[in-house]
């Protein structure tokens, strides 16, 4: 039994190279900036608010 490959078809040289060129935001994307948002505002929640434990 003769095993046989065909040959993969050729990829284009440069469209890989754009992919690899490609850069990312330059900015913090909309989830990280949520999330620094809601820790900014609980730490200012935390340090505003009285304490509540004490009688």
């Amino acid at each position: 039994m003769k095993l046989t490959l065909t040959p993969q078809k050729p990829r284009n040289p440069l469209a890989t190279l754009a992919r690899q060129r490609r850069a990312g935001s330059h900015q913090p994307s909309g989830k990280a900036q949520r999330q620094q948002q809601r820790r900014s505002l609980q730490r200012e929640m935390h340090f505003a608010a009285p304490d509540r434990h004490s009688p």
